[in-house]
């Protein structure tokens, strides 16, 4: 696990993105697994600057994203395939057809979420999964369990994390109590992970996914036995990790 501390929320967007970059540039056929969230919109932004400006190319990109409400369907603005197309692939070359999302409209969501695994699978797996991470260290929507959930599945929302989606929506009420998810296993077999965290409120939760136990109480310290992890945080969200496990700090100009 590689821990980069940047100085602020665009400079995580920006280094995250030269990773995502990086990627696609070696294998531009690559399977990214994406999230969605405040937290990865600086990214997104920045890769579509670059798809822009220098022509990074994602005509051959496969994606597939962690997670949706159930009972949203694609065109409600608060759902994670509208955040999507809004944020990024509208922004892009990617091809519709290559983008995968799970359906918070199926009427089985245990068939819906086996669907969702043998699509990845049939694309080889994930290349590169980039996670945000919850206040209580969810990653997707694996919330803080007696144990770690395996594949694709339907989960009920925690209030820790409902109250803060609440955000995006016009009240609390509003906000969905389920979602489908990909599952830690799922998450784990990616041969790269990138995990984001931005503010001062994401810092008790890093401190839990880096040096914490591995826990389902705290899903993401799962990543600790990830065999290629790459932890970008911002100096707020970096405030309890050891000095002696800071790894990078960078700090660019522009």
């Amino acid at each position: 696990m590689r821990v980069i501390i940047v100085d602020s929320y665009e400079q995580m967007g920006v280094e995250a993105a030269n990773i995502v970059a990086g990627q696609i540039y070696l294998k531009p056929a690559s399977v990214l697994g994406l999230a969605t969230g405040s937290t990865p919109v600086s990214m997104y932004q920045r890769l579509a600057a670059v798809h822009r400006t220098v022509g990074l190319d994602f005509s051959e990109v496969t994606t597939f994203n962690l997670d949706e409400y159930i009972g949203m369907g694609a065109d409600n603005p608060q759902s994670y395939h509208y955040f999507m197309w809004e944020n990024f692939f509208k922004h892009i070359n990617i091809k519709p057809e290559n983008v995968y999302i799970p359906n918070g409209m199926a009427e089985d969501m245990e068939a819906e979420g086996e669907r969702y695994e043998k699509l990845i699978a049939g694309k080889g797996g994930i290349d590169l999964q980039v996670l945000g991470i919850g206040q209580n260290a969810h990653i997707g929507f694996n919330e803080p369990d007696v144990k770690f959930a395996a594949t694709t599945h339907k989960v009920e929302l925690d209030e820790e994390t409902i109250q803060a989606n609440s955000r995006f929506f016009g009240s609390i009420d509003e906000v969905p109590r389920y979602a489908i998810s990909m599952g830690i296993k799922t998450i784990m077999m990616a041969e790269h992970v990138v995990l984001l965290a931005s503010g001062k409120n994401k810092a008790r939760a890093v401190y839990k996914a880096v040096c914490g136990d591995v826990t389902p109480e705290a899903p993401a310290s799962i990543l600790q036995l990830h065999r290629d992890v790459a932890v970008i945080v911002d100096k707020e969200a970096a405030a309890l990790l050891p000095e002696t496990i800071r790894g990078v700090h960078i700090t660019r100009k522009g």
